[in-house]
């Protein structure tokens, strides 16, 4: 009995220890994901200014030729895939969703594509499942860490473009909701949607002097565009971080649930056998006292009858003296 009680506290230890651990990673969980939604807030005002400088370079003509130029290549050539994953464990479907939802969205566009992961574990389940991959990034342990990454998959991509190698690029990313959620979703890159530039050249400017684009509009253009990639893949890296750790927040929820239970049922079970043991050590006790007891009874009714014994003599004399 006191080995099983000796083990169950072993295994009462154990389950302290790791909800201590479980509690912390709920907790740097829950600070990541802060961090991350509020870097993404912190582009807004950013976006804007790259979406004005759009509009500016959008309302010329040299953008009109460009812009059908882009919509023509649209069914030509491979398909450029940037899918955002994990490369740590504890996130429950976190790199299944994304992935079963990047396989199907390219299945139904037109062109061969060709992806890059973000992510370990993105990256091979994605070639578990045949995808021709370019190549596998780290994915970024901060937000300071996400313009670097975002940089390098700028100056990939761009490698194969000027190539001709790419007519279309799509990022794929999962974007949190509301409590522990999120939802796989998608954003063509490249080319630039036609409604959304024409979206832009409808935007007010802020103030009366209106803009004047100086030296090439082209290469203006060209630079707003750069910007806008950046921006588009940042956000998608933020959010698919900020996604991670509430998956793995949930995770942790969930695992400190159970690991709460199983605490609970331990440490009845343990004041249970160890309740037991005493019952048992009590009863030990008790059985010993009545049997000294009995024993000390058993000696004392021996003396009196050896006693009596003793005495019948002497009054069987004492008798016949007096007769």
């Amino acid at each position: 009995m006191s080995d099983t009680t000796a083990s169950l506290r072993r295994q009462i230890n154990i389950a302290g220890e790791l909800q201590s651990v479980v509690r912390t990673m709920k907790a740097l969980a829950a600070s990541n994901i802060g961090q991350y939604e509020q870097s993404v807030r912190a582009l807004a005002d950013y976006y804007r200014t790259v979406e004005l400088g759009l509009g500016a370079c959008f309302r010329g003509n040299e953008s009109a030729a460009l812009m059908s130029t882009n919509e023509e290549r649209v069914n030509d050539g491979a398909i450029g895939a940037i899918v955002f994953g994990s490369d740590q464990g504890l996130v429950g479907q976190f790199n299944d969703v994304i992935t079963d939802y990047a396989i199907k969205t390219l299945a139904d566009l037109p062109g061969k594509p060709q992806v890059w992961a973000i992510g370990e574990r993105v990256y091979a389940r994605l070639a578990d499942a045949g995808l021709p991959l370019l190549g596998l990034f780290a994915v970024p342990n901060s937000v300071k860490a996400i313009a670097p990454l975002v940089g390098q998959i700028q100056i990939e991509s761009e490698v194969y473009r000027d190539k001709g190698e790419f007519a279309q690029v799509y990022v794929f990313h999962n974007r949190p909701q509301s409590g522990s959620l999120y939802e796989p979703v998608s954003l063509r890159l490249l080319p630039l949607d036609e409604q959304w530039q024409q979206g832009l050249t409808h935007i007010r400017w802020p103030t009366g002097n209106l803009p004047e684009i100086m030296q090439s509009g082209t290469a203006t253009l060209r630079a707003l565009i750069r910007e806008y990639l950046f921006i588009s893949l940042f956000q998608a890296c933020a959010e698919s971080l900020a996604s991670e750790n509430a998956s793995r927040l949930a995770a942790m929820q969930r695992a400190e649930k159970n690991i709460n239970e199983l605490l609970e049922n331990m440490q009845h079970t343990f004041h249970r056998l160890r309740q037991g043991s005493i019952d048992e050590e009590l009863f030990d006790v008790i059985s010993g006292f009545e049997a000294l007891f009995l024993e000390a009874v058993i000696k004392k009714q021996e003396s009196a009858v050896e006693a009596r014994k003793a005495e019948t003599p002497l009054r069987w004399l004492i008798q016949r003296d007096r007769v």
